[in-house]
């Protein structure tokens, strides 16, 4: 071994480093797959690969069920909104006495609008010889025919441009 030029005893070092580094390596190794088993005898514990099966089969089948039921919610809440968007929604009404010294406020004037402001203002004007409804379309805010001054507050509280009053 001298004639290749170096000491065989730095080789048996070398080759003593190398085997400590793998023994170091099996043995985590070793430590990691305990650990591994251990889980896997938690996971597996009272259950075999049949019944494992038919959890993860429900449970899928369950999935996919939840997807069909939050599908139809989905329509249900557009339906809804749908619906909802066309109700009437703001509603103005403003009492008044129509006739000055001809008792109370019994005359009214009601505005009532969906969610795009279309709809309508209703006019009751009581007197002693009658009471007389009027109504006037509101389309988007605006009417083509013109509105009484009751009238006007009654589709500005439902536009929320004034306060209601108590």
């Amino acid at each position: 071994m001298n004639s290749m030029g170096f000491d065989p005893t730095y080789l048996i070092i070398g080759q003593l480093v190398i085997t400590l580094i793998l023994l170091v390596t099996v043995i985590v190794c070793v430590v990691k797959i305990r650990k591994l088993y251990r889980r896997y005898d938690i996971f597996m514990r009272g259950k075999d690969a049949e019944s494992m099966e038919e959890m993860i089969i429900n449970q899928m089948n369950e999935i996919i069920e939840l997807k069909c039921q939050d599908r139809a919610n989905k329509d249900s809440i557009r339906t809804a909104n749908k619906n909802s968007r066309a109700a009437f929604q703001k509603v103005g009404i403003v009492k008044y006495n129509a006739f000055k010294g001809m008792g109370g406020n019994l005359s009214f004037a009601l505005a009532m609008l969906d969610y795009t402001n279309s709809g309508f203002v209703i006019n009751s004007v009581h007197s002693r010889e009658g009471c007389y409804l009027y109504i006037k379309d509101i389309d988007r805010g605006q009417t083509d025919t013109p509105l009484g001054n009751e009238e006007k507050m009654a589709l500005e509280q439902a536009l929320g441009y004034i306060e209601k009053e108590q």
